[in-house]
């Protein structure tokens, strides 16, 4: 088996991330689906790239993105950056036909968006997002309930992303509270939010949203009283109809007090409905509206046990029962892309659902800005 070599743009929060994903794929699957190595590392700081290097055990560390993107040692690009950065490594990885595992969002604004859909024409590589909410087995089974049409017409949803870093006022600006940096509630948290209705029972048709800044100025890190102004939401809202008629709530917010990282999803159809809470990844929740109701029967939710039980080439390791922790499914999710390089078919979620998350967010901040319902 060929060694596929690996370089890594970002090494902060996510790039860490995808390291441990490579780091501990032989633990979570037999066979691994590929042979590979981090070899090259790109960060902002020459000390932080070759901080990153010491830790990787990498051969190489830079400073441009291009050490990664134009050099033909690398077979896989993973781009691990600040929102903002991503077009750039993302497009000359493109021309390169590398394979390229890209964090979301897939890129900073809806222009750049189109700018990397005419990119696409002629790229021949293999390339994926990290959508890694998919990868949950709780996910992987609602979206099979979803196609058995257990749920039968969707009628009603509601899904929410809630976290609570930004309800504090002395918060620190960071590049997640600018427009600059590609941040923004709708960036970080609603594209999880957009891409798990739509992977479940979208597409979408239509949304009206409201966003709102909590506070327009925050500290400036490592500053005495000095601030910044805050351009990016710290929240959204959205009335969403789906293309099947189905209509829904769609929520990312920062500043929800009391909140850790509650990805909540509630789907409504004519048949059963489904419950789901990133808090307790180990169950989902299924309500089978045709059973009866007692004495004769025992009609109410039901709490499965969807544990780490994935199908084989997946281990048993930890084990099947074990909670569930919010990395299995980013290492999921990255074994999901190197099965399809290996075996050299399409990704899935793809470069393209990146661009279609993409414009229903440029289409939920349209709908904030002007205060109207947007088609999409």
């Amino acid at each position: 088996m060929n060694t596929y070599r690996i370089g890594i743009i970002g090494f902060g929060f996510i790039g860490k991330v995808h390291a441990y994903g490579y780091r501990n794929l032989p633990l979570f699957y037999d066979p691994v689906p590929l042979e590979a190595r981090i070899t090259h590392v790109v960060t902002s700081r020459p000390e932080t790239a070759e901080k990153a290097r010491r830790v990787l055990d990498a051969s190489s560390a830079a400073t441009d993105y291009r050490a990664v993107t134009e050099n033909p040692a690398i077979d896989i690009v993973h781009i691990c950056t600040p929102n903002s950065a991503h077009k750039a490594a993302l497009l000359s990885a493109i021309r390169q036909q590398k394979h390229i595992f890209c964090d979301k969002p897939l890129v900073a604004s809806g222009e750049e968006a189109d700018q990397v859909e005419a990119g696409l024409a002629g790229y021949r590589g293999i390339a994926q997002m990290t959508f890694h909410n998919r990868f949950f087995p709780a996910m992987i089974h609602a979206r099979q309930l979803v196609e058995q049409e257990a749920l039968g017409q969707v009628l009603q949803f509601r899904a929410a992303y809630l976290q609570s870093g930004s309800a504090d006022p002395a918060a620190p600006l960071r590049w997640k509270l600018t427009a600059a940096g590609g941040g923004g509630a709708i960036a970080d948290i609603g594209s999880h939010v957009l891409d798990a209705i739509d992977w479940l029972i979208g597409p979408f048709e239509s949304f009206q949203a409201a966003t709102q800044i909590a506070f327009p100025e925050r500290p400036l890190p490592g500053g005495a009283n000095a601030k910044g102004k805050v351009d990016a939401e710290d929240c959204v809202l959205a009335i969403a109809r789906l293309k099947s008629g189905g209509v829904g709530i769609l929520e990312a917010s920062k500043i929800a007090t009391g909140t850790e990282d509650e990805l909540r999803l509630e789907i409504h159809g004519t048949r059963g409905a489904l419950r789901f809470n990133l808090m307790d990844p180990h169950h989902l929740e299924f309500y089978d509206a045709r059973a009866a109701y007692p004495p004769a029967g025992s009609r109410g939710w039901t709490r499965i046990d969807t544990g780490q039980r994935y199908d084989p080439p997946a281990t048993s390791f930890p084990s099947p029962k074990a909670a569930t922790g919010w990395l299995r499914g980013h290492v999921a999710c990255l074994a999901n892309f190197l099965r399809a390089v290996a075996r050299g078919r399409p990704a899935e979620p793809d470069l393209r659902q990146g661009i279609r998350v993409q414009r229903w967010m440029e289409a939920l901040r349209r709908s904030a800005r002007d205060g109207r319902r947007i088609e999409v």
